[in-house]
């Protein structure tokens, strides 16, 4: 029985500070990183050729084809514009941080 093997790149990503956020206003943080999924998070995802493979509280695993994808994604992450990580009458932003590595999976 021959395996094939494909490159895949995972990237992790979380909230940065979450835990701080969730103790200062937790019901405002928890829909704020909702929108956050919705609107941009899962989108860009998306658009890159990502998969969320996994989700937990405030991280996420994402498989992506390719290590270009993966830091095209990051990238655009990066990039969006402040207002769109802070919503109106928000005093404080949800920013994504995130990390790729290069892994085999056998099928």
């Amino acid at each position: 029985m021959s395996q094939t093997r494909r490159l895949a790149a995972i990237l992790a990503a979380d909230v940065a500070g979450y835990s701080r956020l969730i103790g200062t206003d937790e019901e405002g943080t928890v829909r704020r990183l909702k929108s956050m999924r919705a609107g941009l998070i899962d989108p860009t995802i998306s658009e890159h050729n990502g998969r969320i493979v996994h989700t937990a509280g405030d991280g996420l695993l994402v498989e992506f084809h390719s290590v270009v994808d993966a830091m095209r994604d990051r990238v655009a992450g990066r990039d969006e514009p402040t207002q769109r990580r802070r919503p109106a009458g928000c005093s404080h932003r949800v920013a994504h941080r995130g990390r790729s590595r290069r892994h085999y999976h056998r099928r």
